[in-house]
């Protein structure tokens, strides 16, 4: 049942990313939706690692806690790799303030949360692979 799981937050956060990455091309006209992309894919990565190493099921509404955790449930297995969780960590600070709020977002931004978004899927990816997760 977990492997099901795992590849639900997988596929969902691959259409996330190839989402952004086809609206990448324009971020004068979709730079808050690029952004937003990144950050669900990511939060969706996040989902498939905490949930394949026995994570709590998280509300909707508290992905803060969620870089906590995965950093937590990571720490024992002792993986060389952890900075993935950083970039996390500042995807999930940006997350209320693009979808939100009435202040404008500066196209470097909206890049650098780009950036990130595809830094954290790739060290997800290959977090997911070196630890032979099932569905992986």
């Amino acid at each position: 049942m977990i492997a099901v799981e795992v590849q639900h937050y997988l596929d969902r956060a691959r259409d996330f990313l190839q989402g952004m990455d086809l609206l990448q091309a324009d971020l004068d006209a979709y730079g808050y939706s690029s952004a937003l992309l990144g950050i669900h894919g990511a939060i969706s990565y996040a989902d498939a690692l905490r949930t394949s190493l026995g994570g709590k099921k998280l509300a909707s509404e508290d992905h803060s806690r969620a870089a906590k955790e995965l950093e937590s449930l990571l720490d024992p297995r002792r993986l060389e790799q952890q900075q993935g969780v950083k970039h996390l960590r500042f995807l999930l600070s940006c997350k209320s303030r693009i979808s939100y709020s009435a202040e404008t977002t500066r196209k470097n931004e909206v890049e650098d949360i780009v950036k990130r978004a595809i830094r954290f899927a790739g060290w997800a990816e290959e977090t997911g692979k070196a630890m032979k997760i099932e569905a992986w």
